[in-house]
């Protein structure tokens, strides 16, 4: 359960504070306006994704193994798609796999290289857990379908500026 609303912005009055303190507030009120966003979407999709025993790190990567072609996809890869640590990726999978949602397999030419399937199950989940987090826009309330386009455009040129992707 989440706290009452307040009856002001506290993000507009910090920024305010910090003009007057500081200076110029419009980094930090976009910085702690994106940060309290990210919790906010966080908690919904969190809440959606728990009914189906999932995290969004786990759903993430039932995604993505079901937009591969072949089915299956090299654990490194996986981790450069995801932007994860290996180790993170090798936790990732270890938990889809102890849950039977995918399953490790040998590469068909490559011995160094582990294969990371999904299962039946797999795709199961995945399905009902789309529905779930798609029915509530991932949390997104208040932002029509172009604002969401927009909103998706300015932070990827954040991202592209910092050196996110080429």
């Amino acid at each position: 359960m989440s706290a009452p609303a307040l009856p002001f912005d506290p993000i507009a009055k910090a920024a305010q504070t910090w003009s007057e303190r500081i200076g110029t507030s419009d980094s930090m009120e976009a910085v702690t306006n994106v940060m309290r966003v990210q919790q906010i979407l966080q908690a919904a999709v969190d809440d959606r994704l728990k009914r189906h025993g999932l995290t969004f790190a786990r759903y993430e990567a039932l995604v993505l193994l079901s937009f591969s072609q072949r089915g299956s996809l090299p654990m490194r890869m996986m981790g450069e798609r995801l932007q994860l640590h290996p180790t993170s990726i090798t936790n990732i999978v270890d938990r889809l796999e102890a849950d039977g949602l995918a399953r490790r397999l040998p590469h068909p030419s490559d011995r160094r290289t582990t294969l990371v399937e999904l299962t039946d199950l797999g795709r199961e989940r995945l399905g009902a857990a789309t529905e779930a987090v798609t029915t509530a826009d991932f949390g997104f309330v208040g932002l029509d379908s172009g604002e969401l386009r927009q909103l998706s455009g300015l932070l990827t040129k954040v991202r592209r500026a910092a050196g996110d992707f080429a």
